[in-house]
């Protein structure tokens, strides 16, 4: 009986040979410039897929890298523009800002050259009492600068209301809307008298004071007739301007007519004031 030979090769040293060879064989294929035949096909196959996944994997992220970049460059494009922006923003704000200034200022002007014949000093307001309207609010001058109880205080279109407490440095103001205040009027086209009362309430509900005590016997009195502080007023100057007649109704007695004004002052928004500081001049003075 014949022995069995006792030497095996390993498959795996044999695949890892066959292996060798071919790549030597590729390499040799590739450097020698050899076309065609197996090694060149077995190189197109196994090489051309693994470059076409290399190249489409540099693409992707050659892609990427570019739109990092276009992002990066759009943000900081953004950033600059919204400074821009900011910046314009910042400037539109203090030009309204100023323009709102110089109108008050302006309209300040017109109303001191409305009453030319009244000494009067610019004061700001720096407070107010409760609720929507500047009913009762303090301004920043005060006895140093010249400020009196009693004198009165215009704005807008016409009159505020009378100085009510001074201080070195403020003084509080009492408005003609506020309910504890009466100021004897005229009707200027007719020159009849009346009595105009502050009422919060209407004001709340149609943003006018009442008048009563208007005799106008030959009914000429009209709705949208100027009212001024009369002559008779014991703390008013004359001939400033309180408002206009928005309703007018007969009295019960039929001898006196009462009804509604709307101020010429907006209560509602109040910045800035003049104060006269003529005080009216009485029997007594």
């Amino acid at each position: 009986m014949r022995r069995k030979s006792k030497f095996n090769f390993p498959a795996k040293y044999l695949l890892i040979g066959l292996t060798g060879i071919c790549v030597v064989g590729m390499l040799v294929s590739f450097t020698l410039n050899i076309s065609g035949g197996p090694l060149n096909t077995a190189a197109g196959v196994v090489f051309v897929p693994m470059q076409k996944g290399i190249n489409s994997v540099g693409e992707w992220i050659s892609n990427k890298a570019s739109a990092l970049k276009s992002l990066n460059d759009v943000m900081a494009e953004n950033k600059e523009l919204q400074s821009q922006v900011d910046k314009l923003t910042s400037e539109l704000n203090t030009t309204k800002l100023e323009q709102y200034e110089l109108e008050n200022l302006r309209e300040l002007y017109d109303l001191d050259q409305k009453y030319p014949s009244y000494k009067k000093v610019a004061a700001n307001v720096i407070g107010k009492s409760s609720g929507n309207w500047f009913s009762t609010f303090t301004i920043d001058k005060g006895s140093d600068d010249g400020i009196e109880k009693d004198m009165n205080v215009i704005a807008g279109s016409g009159l505020v209301g009378i100085v009510t407490d001074v201080g070195p440095n403020y003084a509080k103001i009492c408005s003609i809307i506020d309910d504890t205040r009466k100021v004897s009027g005229m009707v200027s086209t007719t020159s009849d008298n009346l009595i105009v009362s502050g009422n919060l309430e209407s004001m709340n509900e149609d943003m006018v004071i009442n008048f009563s005590n208007l005799r106008d016997s030959d009914d000429q009195v009209q709705v949208g007739d100027p009212v001024v502080t009369s002559y008779v007023s014991t703390e008013y100057q004359q001939g400033i301007l309180i408002g206009y007649i928005s309703s007018i109704k007969t009295d019960s007695n039929n001898l006196t007519k009462s009804g509604t004004i709307t101020p010429a002052v907006d209560f509602e928004h109040m910045e800035e004031v003049l104060v006269i500081l003529d005080k009216k001049q009485t029997v007594e003075d």
